[in-house]
């Protein structure tokens, strides 16, 4: 039997409780297909100030690296707004992506027919959505010096070096390769030359890949054509802030932010997460959508342990329970049944269990006409940096 080691983050808000659910669908997995999973809990984020006061425990710091992945919840607190930089949930979590050296952010976004009443884009625009956004994590404007305030004066640098842009322009590249062969790299060379540095760069890394289109885009017009024609993506390549703002605007699509998972992957272990936000607001109600955590849970079998069968499991289990009607708040419309948060855990993971795959009518597992409320739609409000 095949054991693994998965330091679970569970951070703040929202994050414990998507997290659980989450952890459920991973054991299910495992239980599944043989595997053994050993799930082990550190804080993070404001948890980690609240523990130790600091955003990335020392404990936390070593268990990360010697995991064979990582998962984790979201982090943030109201109460931490304006608390010293060392302090902030987000510097805990730049931290562990630069700790990690985890370059290479993975955002798959990929409309479901199920789901397609629930954007608010037309449905002719969603047709055959299926994008993948690989974004750099560890460079750019979150970790450039010089940086700081004074007084009425800050500053932020923006810097990449042609090796930073190289490695993850070949991740977007290969994953091309298995995809539809279009790699569309966003910048603006038309202003910064930081811009020009990552276009050139880019163009150069595509003379390897002969197979594969590239085409270049200007950040503001990708942002349009995201709303306007998302079809006609296949691999979107970015830097770190630009992929931070176009994949959250990516969610508009498939109608809930808390639907999209993330993988972030580099050297060693992988990070796994949901890129919603720790949603203060919602916190401790059972009303979050756990989905975008649960694929997350799945990008980790897939990218982190190299399990696809059991990946491919927890994703056909997800689009099943969505294809059958299972809304969580978010995504509920008037009168439709609306599930909680373990609810919706508890229902993947007994279809994992279960090896039934899109049948879940035959699985004993029809949807309560209980329940019912009108839809309160949240954003899973706030997004990680």
């Amino acid at each position: 039997m095949k054991s693994y080691a998965i330091a679970v983050l569970p951070g703040d808000g929202i994050g414990p409780e998507v997290t659980a659910e989450a952890e459920r669908v991973l054991q299910a997995a495992g239980q599944r297909f043989g595997i053994t999973l050993t799930l082990t809990h550190f804080p993070v984020g404001a948890a980690g100030v609240a523990a130790v006061g600091d955003p990335l425990p020392e404990e936390t710091r070593a268990a990360v690296q010697r995991a064979n992945a990582v998962l984790l919840g979201a982090v943030g607190a109201p109460g931490l707004e304006h608390a010293p930089r060392h302090l902030k949930p987000e510097t805990g979590l730049l931290g562990l992506r630069a700790l990690l050296g985890v370059y290479a952010n993975l955002r798959p976004v990929a409309v479901l027919a199920s789901l397609v009443d629930r954007s608010p884009l037309k449905a002719d625009r969603l047709r055959d959505v299926d994008v993948l956004i690989v974004r750099e994590l560890t460079g750019g404007l979150y970790y450039g010096e010089p940086r700081g305030r004074d007084g009425p004066r800050a500053v932020n640098t923006l810097v990449y070096t042609k090796a930073e842009i190289e490695r993850v322009a070949r991740v977007a590249f290969d994953a091309a390769r298995r995809r539809r062969r279009l790699v569309t790299s966003v910048d603006k060379a038309n202003v910064l030359e930081v811009s020009q540095l990552w276009r050139e760069t880019v163009t150069t890394v595509g003379r390897d890949y002969p197979d594969v289109r590239l085409e270049h885009l200007y950040v503001d017009y990708a942002a349009m054509r995201l709303v306007t024609d998302p079809a006609a993506f296949d691999v979107l390549l970015t830097e770190n802030m630009f992929g931070d703002i176009l994949s959250d605007e990516a969610a508009v699509l498939v109608g809930s932010l808390g639907l999209l998972p993330s993988a972030s992957l580099g050297a060693g272990a992988g990070l796994f997460e949901p890129i919603h936000g720790s949603a203060p607001d919602i916190a401790g109600k059972g009303v979050a959508n756990p989905i975008g955590a649960i694929a997350s849970a799945a990008m980790l079998l897939r990218y982190g342990l190299q399990l696809p069968e059991a990946a491919d499991a927890v994703d056909q289990a997800i689009r099943a329970v969505l294809s059958a009607g299972a809304r969580t708040r978010d995504l509920a419309a008037a009168g439709e049944p609306v599930l909680s948060t373990s609810e919706m855990g508890s229902r993947i993971a007994d279809l994992v269990l279960s090896n039934c795959g899109l049948a879940i009518a035959d699985c004993g597992l029809d949807l309560p006409s209980s329940n019912r409320q009108s839809a309160i739609r949240n954003p899973q409000s706030g997004t990680a940096p």
